[in-house]
């Protein structure tokens, strides 16, 4: 399997950042005596992948997440430790990216992989899915495919692993919905991307886009949702049942509610920009979910993101952490290799509903 064509789409124990110091060359590979778990994979449509990978939403984001141009060696070196260490699920977007950085997720990422001096094989293993914004100037089919070439522009790749449209336009604008379900088919019909899947689809928008898919011939390899302890809700729960049913990987973004479910902040302690007046809102109201993933973590001795982070995995999800250190990707990475025990799991979804305070829901989410 070849999903990235070059052109010339949270062993469990942590190791000590001190081991880590931070390479002269930014296009160096951080190596390891011995990977931090083992290379177990999960299918995905048609392809083989890792049970979490990694978002990169913040890859050019300045508003939300202060990206600066001085973070690229350090976002290329936590890249260059993800795929070292196994991952080769990379999700993108290309909305992703502030102002003069539009788009500058996309073209960091394949610069990452075109530059990464690893194996052949293991570059060519990466699969890259990115979004496609449904923005109101893409009323037909050939802008949405138009859309998806200038992706494939800016990560200088031939193919797409996933090529997913970013939300539905159900709720605003039906009509514009039909043309970009068209869209996708246009471009898995061309060979752009291998595969096709969706971004925030509720239950009853996920089944009729599945079956329109699948009457042309199309079929629906992914569906992201906003899935974690702090957004399990009904709705989720009911696009996982369908998803299983159908056949759909549930990619779950946010598995850390921003950052929430880390433990790093508390009511007094909160983190810079926008998220601040959010985390204030939610945070008094997460005792209970909090002290149980405290207490497990504890016992477990893993990170409380880890433990959030295994619980996406444990409900059959693929968790994708946003990461922009090298510290981030380390403790990501701890996620893996154990599972938590039914009755934690079961102890986790409890406190989460005895907790007053949910997450909001993305605004594009559909029933």
């Amino acid at each position: 399997m070849t999903t990235v064509t070059m052109s010339c789409s949270f062993v469990p124990l942590i190791l000590n950042q001190s081991s880590l110091p931070f390479l002269s060359s930014p296009f160096k590979s951080l190596k390891f005596p011995a990977p931090f778990w083992s290379p177990q994979k999960v299918k995905m449509g048609p392809f083989t992948v890792s049970p979490m990978g990694f978002g990169t939403w913040a890859w050019g984001n300045q508003l939300l997440w202060g990206y600066q141009q001085s973070m690229d060696s350090e976002l290329q070196q936590t890249f260059n430790l993800a795929v070292d260490n196994g991952i080769n699920l990379f999700d993108t977007a290309d909305s992703y990216g502030t102002g003069r950085f539009n788009g500058q997720s996309e073209k960091l990422l394949g610069k990452f992989i075109r530059e990464f001096e690893g194996k052949k094989r293991i570059r060519d293993d990466i699969v890259i899915a990115t979004k496609f914004a449904a923005y109101p100037w893409r009323l037909t089919p050939g802008q949405f495919v138009k859309a998806c070439k200038a992706s494939l522009d800016r990560l200088q790749i031939e193919q797409i692993g996933i090529g997913q449209l970013h939300w539905s336009t159900a709720n605003y604008a039906p009509p514009q919905e039909r043309a970009l379900w068209d869209g996708l088919v246009a471009m898995y019909e061309k060979g752009f991307v291998q595969a096709v899947g969706v971004s925030n689809y509720g239950p009853k928008q996920l089944v009729k886009i599945h079956d329109y898919l699948k009457a042309r011939g199309v079929p629906l390899c992914s569906a992201q949702v906003q899935f974690s302890l702090l957004s399990l809700g009904e709705n989720q729960l009911e696009i996982m049942n369908i998803s299983e049913t159908l056949g759909i990987r549930l990619i779950s973004y946010s598995p850390l509610g921003l950052g929430m479910l880390t433990g790093k902040y508390t009511p007094s302690s909160l983190p810079s920009g926008p998220r601040a007046l959010l985390f204030k809102q939610i945070l008094p109201g997460l005792d209970p979910l909090l002290g149980s993933i405290r207490e497990i973590a504890q016992k477990r001795r893993k990170t409380m993101a880890q433990v959030a982070i295994n619980w996406c995995i444990c409900k059959g999800t693929i968790p994708i952490p946003g990461v922009k250190t090298v510290k981030q990707a380390e403790e990501n990475l701890g996620a893996l290799g154990w599972r938590l025990s039914s009755d934690e799991v079961l102890r986790l979804e409890y406190s989460a509903r005895e907790s007053p305070q949910r997450m909001i829901q993305n605004i594009f989410q559909t029933r």
